[in-house]
């Protein structure tokens, strides 16, 4: 079946549960890691079509998954608004020029994603030309907060001390940033969808870190601003859009309200209660602990079943990892999941 994920992702019938990961074209897989140097940089894998086409389609050549991921990063938006971006091994991604003062903010204007990120669609043109429709292809971008985060905090951050300085002290200057945010991801994942993505996600990676009424106000609203925006695009059933707010399980609810077809679920969360708290209006995809693939494979095989079972019957259930596949997994314990997931998850034919 080889539309499986994009018929889970509408909570339709499907003849088995339907398995991709995150970060599935990675570091785990030395043939990745060959391309990579061949490279020479992470930024220029990125921004190589032939390249990122390649990494792309090496997890499924392995595994045979129902879905390919863009090979891409987060991060592309910011770096085409010209903050420096630099992405080194084992240091992960840093900005020159991150913001500081408010008056940065002025001069931000959202990039034109075909004549400033168009090494990214080009990469979609090719990976779609490749796959040949046998599986569907997922773009994504970072969610605004995220985004936000990075470009003010100049790198990774545990307490985010600048990022919620400027949203406490400034608040006004915080939504000034989103609002830019916001409309250069709209933009971007349209143009994906243009060049041939089937489905898109948007990886809310710190939104679990506010406050809740501060995640409603400076996350979720410009979530909801760009489902919201894309479907009075392209129509309401025309791609399906994932959300995924890491340590979001709390606001599953209010996730599923902003019109967004799949909700995507971290391990810190039960399935079971997840479906209650949507009530069925929204897929979920999830939601194994990364750290199982370190396990011995009876261990990945229990934990796969325990997962699926978890779910419980019915459509809408994409099985995925509850965040990244991390660097030093051994391809044949990815390989264990993958069968496990095929050899144990439902029909809902």
């Amino acid at each position: 079946m080889k539309d499986r994920l994009l018929r889970a992702l509408k909570c339709q019938p499907v003849d088995r549960t339907p398995v991709w990961v995150m970060r599935q074209a990675g570091r785990y897989l030395p043939e990745y890691r060959a391309v990579r140097e061949q490279a020479g940089s992470f930024l220029n894998l990125c921004q190589n079509p032939e390249l990122a086409c390649e990494v792309t389609l090496q997890p499924l050549r392995r595994f045979g998954l129902d879905g390919a991921i863009l090979f891409s990063d987060i991060l592309t938006i910011p770096d085409a608004m010209g903050l420096g971006l630099t992405v080194n091994e084992g240091e992960g991604p840093r900005f020159a020029r991150p913001i500081r003062r408010v008056s940065q903010i002025d001069q931000l204007t959202a990039p034109d994603a075909e004549t400033d990120i168009g090494y990214v669609l080009e990469a979609v043109r090719l990976i779609r030309q490749q796959l040949a429709d046998t599986v569907p292809l997922i773009g994504f971008a970072g969610s605004p907060w995220t985004l936000a985060t990075y470009m003010i905090e100049g790198e990774s951050s545990r307490d985010f001390r600048h990022s919620k300085g400027l949203l406490h002290a400034e608040p006004g200057r915080m939504h000034q940033l989103l609002e830019i945010l916001t409309e250069a991801v709209g933009r971007y994942l349209h143009a994906q969808i243009v060049a041939g993505v089937q489905a898109v996600m948007i990886f809310d990676t710190w939104g679990g870190t506010l406050a809740h009424a501060d995640y409603q106000e400076f996350s979720l609203a410009y979530l909801s601003q760009i489902v919201a925006a894309l479907q009075a695009e392209l129509g309401v059933d025309a791609v399906p859009i994932i959300l995924f707010t890491k340590g979001g399980g709390q606001w599953l609810s209010e996730i599923a309200d902003t019109g967004c077809d799949a909700v995507g679920i971290d391990w810190t969360q039960s399935l079971f209660r997840a479906r209650q708290m949507v009530a069925d209006r929204v897929a979920l995809q999830g939601n194994l602990d990364p750290a199982v693939l370190r396990a011995p494979p009876d261990t990945i095989r229990r934990e796969v079943k325990r997962v699926l079972a978890d779910y419980g019957p019915g459509p809408g259930h994409i099985f995925n990892l509850g965040h990244g596949i991390t660097p030093d997994i051994n391809p044949d314990h990815m390989a264990v999941m993958v069968d496990a997931v095929r050899e144990f998850g439902q029909s809902t034919l």
